[in-house]
């Protein structure tokens, strides 16, 4: 296979398949991204005068063609290929002869992989939010059907004061509603195209890079070409720490369901086909899904640090070394999309147990509320109530005397008195379900907008 840098001399095997083995075969991923790349750049050649209309119809013709193969798995790169940008330009080239060594003026293969993994990260963070989206929605579905379920609130792993099952649902569909704006602000500096900076340093033609990024549906050409190919890796780690953040948030709520579906809490149950079973002990239900968000969140916070450790300190300029950023930041976005539908599913699927719930929420849980009660009732500093009732409850637990239980109508009563905003009384959940249905609107939008200019750049025929 003739390599676009080919000077009439043979790579040694062993340096060819240590360079190209697996940036190949990640860049099966990315045809499409780089053929639309490639019609937005013939596209513009046209624009400026450098292809006339018939050399246009000719390309655009034989890269939709790239793309009608490759959505039947037709068109597949090799080793040999040593990456898409080879792999298109050579069937262009056989396909449609001289006219298809005309599309590499005015561009570089380094601008080309940074424009495909601007689109592929656009696509993919697409179906992020998505999915993110869906997971607040069960999360707020949860919480509205349980809003005053009364439930232990926990510090340093013991019983601490009431809370409720709405409350602990809720704080997770709020945590990932900020985690939001973080993707969102990813989305933001993603969404800008750095087609046209060639190697890193322009190009002595009048190209409009402005157009090629209108085309492509970006919000704008990035503006410096040295900051474009410096940005390799940046924009990718930003997404990645996006991503970090929404996984250890459901890190956390996995750990908590974990937690309380074990015997000894039984607060919530799941179902018995999202679990599996041991090959010894027959009566085992592990939810063995729970335990891989957990861990996968490690894997993902490893991947973010992979990024980030190859891109420190390069000097600036193209280094091969950001070849080795694709697959983590492909990784990346496949395990943010798993973890966050397999969470859905789980939280969609959750139920609880109301008596376990309600024997679990002891009177040592109002130590707090009596303190509170004491300041109103007998005017007393509240550090003098607290040592009065801390006084009260150590010689009851000493003497091993029993607590007064309270009924559920007792304990919601005691949730409604908490009526603050953000309190167990006061959640807000109508508020959080406007701003979901906010976000989730505005990401249909941005999807509408950029499926609709890729619609336009390939054609009704190769519509995406």
């Amino acid at each position: 296979m003739t390599k676009l840098w080919q000077k009439g001399y043979r790579l040694h095997e062993l340096v060819e398949s240590y360079e190209a083995a697996q940036n190949s075969g990640l860049d099966q991923r990315l045809i499409r991204h780089d053929v639309w790349g490639s019609l937005a750049h013939v596209a513009m050649l046209t624009k400026i005068g450098a292809l006339t209309e018939k050399e246009h119809g000719v390309l655009k013709d034989a890269l939709c063609d790239i793309l009608t193969m490759e959505a039947m798995q037709q068109f597949t790169i090799t080793q040999a290929d040593e990456d898409v940008h080879t792999r298109v330009e050579n069937y262009l080239a056989e396909a449609t002869g001289p006219i298809g060594k005309k599309i590499h003026l005015a561009r570089s293969r380094n601008d080309q992989v940074l424009v495909d993994l601007r689109l592929y990260g656009k696509e993919q963070l697409h179906e992020v939010a998505r999915k993110l989206c869906r997971l607040c929605e069960a999360l707020l579905e949860f919480a509205g059907k349980h809003e005053y379920m009364p439930m232990p609130g926990y510090t340093h792993m013991q019983r601490a004061m009431l809370s409720s099952v709405g409350m602990w649902a809720a704080s997770f569909a709020e945590a990932l509603l900020d985690d939001e704006q973080l993707l969102s602000t990813a989305y933001f500096l993603n969404d800008r195209s750095p087609l046209g900076s060639a190697a890193g340093y322009g190009v002595p033609v009048a190209i409009d890079r402005e157009y090629c990024a209108q085309l492509l549906g970006f919000r704008s050409a990035q503006h410096n070409v040295v900051y474009a190919q410096n940005s390799r890796g940046k924009i990718e780690a930003v997404i990645v720490q996006a991503l970090a953040q929404i996984l250890l948030d459901v890190s956390k709520m996995a750990q908590d369901i974990l937690l309380f579906t074990t015997v000894e809490y039984g607060f919530f149950v799941v179902p018995q086909e999202l679990s599996t079973g041991s090959s010894i002990m027959p009566q085992k239900r592990n939810l063995g899904v729970m335990e891989l968000v957990r861990a996968r969140t490690q894997t993902m916070l490893a991947l973010q640090q992979q990024i980030l450790g190859i891109v420190s300190g390069l000097p600036t300029g193209y280094n091969m070394d950001y070849q080795e950023t694709k697959r983590p930041f492909m990784e990346a976005l496949d395990l943010a999309q798993e973890s966050l539908e397999v969470c859905a599913l789980v939280v969609s699927n959750l139920d609880v147990n109301k008596e376990r719930l309600l024997a679990a929420c002891t009177y040592e849980l109002f130590a707090a509320d009596r303190a509170y009660e004491l300041t109103k009732s007998a005017g007393l500093p509240f550090r003098d109530a607290y040592r009065i009732v801390a006084a009260e409850v150590t010689a009851q637990l000493e003497r091993k005397q029993a607590f007064p239980v309270e009924s559920e109508e007792q304990l919601v009563k005691r949730l409604a008195a908490r009526s603050h905003v953000g309190g167990a009384g006061n959640l807000g959940l109508a508020g959080l379900e406007g701003n979901l249905q906010e976000i989730a609107k505005a990401w249909n939008a941005k999807k509408e907008q950029f499926e609709s200019a890729i619609q336009a750049l390939v054609g009704q025929a190769n519509a995406v």
